[in-house]
C-alpha cells in the first residue's frame, strides 16, 4: 500500500448527524463551515427533530461563530429538500450512526462514527453545563480541522511519494 492509498480521499461535501440536530451536529456544521465553508459543502441533520439550544449558541458565540440561525431538521427533511449527496457522513451518536449506516444502502458515502457526549445530560450550575458544551465544541473543532484538512486539500505529487 502506498502513502497515497492511506490518505483520506478529498472531501467535497460532509453531513453531520446526531440524534436531534439541536446540539452536536449543528455545532459540528457551524465549525466546519467556519473553517472549510468555501471549499466543502456542509450540512447537518438529526434522526429526530429537536428544539433550538441556547447553550449550543452560547458555546459557539464564545469562539466567534454564530449558531443562532440554526433550525433543527431531520434526515428525512434534508433528503426531501435537497437530497443526500454527500461524500462523507459523520455520525455523532449511536442512534445517528445506525441511521447513517442505513443510508449507505442507497447513498454512496463514506461513514465515520465520532462518539460525542451529549452535553444536555449534564446537570449543575450554568457554568458547569456550559463547560460540557465547551468540551463538545472543542473536541469537535479539533477533529473537524484534522479530518477535513487532510481530506480536502489535493496532495502535491511529491507528498504522495514521501519526499
Amino acid at each position: 500500500m502506498t502513502v497515497a492509498e492511506t490518505q483520506p480521499k478529498r472531501v467535497h461535501s460532509v453531513l453531520f448527524v446526531c440524534a436531534m440536530n439541536a446540539v452536536r451536529s449543528p455545532m459540528a456544521e457551524a465549525i466546519a463551515r467556519h473553517y472549510f465553508g468555501k471549499s466543502i459543502y456542509v450540512q447537518s441533520a438529526g434522526v429526530r427533530k429537536g428544539e433550538p439550544n441556547a447553550f449550543m449558541v452560547a458555546a459557539l458565540d464564545e469562539i466567534g461563530i454564530d449558531g443562532s440561525k440554526h433550525r433543527p431538521r431531520t434526515l428525512h427533511e434534508l433528503e426531501e429538500w435537497e437530497g443526500l449527496n454527500f461524500d462523507l457522513i459523520i455520525s455523532l451518536s449511536p442512534e445517528a450512526h445506525h441511521a447513517a449506516l442505513e443510508l449507505t444502502r442507497t447513498v454512496a458515502a463514506e461513514v465515520e462514527y465520532w462518539p460525542t457526549p451529549d452535553p444536555t445530560l449534564v446537570q449543575g450550575t450554568r457554568e458547569q453545563v456550559l463547560d460540557a458544551y465547551r468540551n463538545v465544541r472543542d473536541g469537535l473543532s479539533y477533529r473537524i480541522r484534522l479530518r477535513l484538512r487532510q481530506g480536502s486539500e489535493p496532495q502535491r505529487p511529491n507528498e504522495a511519494e514521501g519526499s
